[in-house]
């Protein structure tokens, strides 16, 4: 193996995520070489792949540019991976969300045994619109949408798409957000690889039923007496 052509190469690939994580932060080479003590022509040589910057100098730039260190190890830059890929015909999906919506806004109306008159009078438009709205020709605004699930008693979650892409990114970032919002002690438990058998277990716990709770508890209780 050329350890030195590979080197050059990882320089070049490096260089690249570098500066495009800069620029996606929107911060200068002259404001990022202030951070880690150098200048911004130094950086200019990182994101040319003339030079390298090493690990310490690496993490402090990934922190400053609010990035995940392992960026860096990969080969794509992230403005090269265009998220709405994932989404297909971002127009069609839009026109699909906008019928599955108009449909549980009618069912939650006729549950309600409400008429169009009625609930177009609490919102002082056509009936027209009203069923526009429920049958998806017309993008029901967040405002509107938020009126309709007062009378209705709805839970907006229930109108949030649930799979799919977007589903899979709410999720994850809401996942991230409980994760932080965890005590400093349990966020360390957590994370360390060796303790990944008792979150199994809690897991698991957690989708017992209370009676078998009960019984394992009980078991336990045995074995330690």
């Amino acid at each position: 193996m050329d350890y030195t052509l590979a080197a050059n190469i990882r320089a070049k690939k490096l260089g690249v995520l570098i500066r495009d994580a800069r620029l996606k932060a929107g911060e200068t080479m002259k404001d990022c070489g202030d951070i880690i003590g150098a200048s911004g022509r130094t950086i200019s040589k990182y994101e040319d792949g003339e030079k390298s910057p090493s690990l310490p100098e690496l993490e402090v730039l990934a922190y400053y540019l609010n990035i995940p260190l392992d960026q860096f190890w990969g080969k794509q830059t992230s403005s090269s991976q265009n998220p709405l890929d994932a989404l297909g015909d971002v127009e069609q999906r839009l026109e699909l969300r906008d019928r599955t919506i108009g449909l549980n806004l009618r069912k939650a109306r006729e549950a309600k045994e409400l008429s169009m008159r009625e609930v177009a009078d609490k919102l002082d438009i056509t009936t027209y619109r009203l069923k526009s709205y429920e049958k998806g020709k017309f993008s029901t605004p967040l405002p509107v949408l938020e009126q309709f699930a007062e009378i209705y008693g709805l839970d907006l979650d229930e109108l949030r798409v649930d799979k799919g892409p977007i589903a899979e990114w709410s999720a994850e970032i809401e996942a991230i957000n409980g994760f932080v919002r965890l005590p400093a002690e349990l966020q360390q438990f957590v994370t360390k690889p060796v303790n990944r058998p008792y979150l199994s277990i809690a897991r698991q716990l957690s989708e017992m039923s209370v009676d078998k709770l009960r019984a394992v508890a009980e078991g336990l209780l045995e074995i330690t007496l």
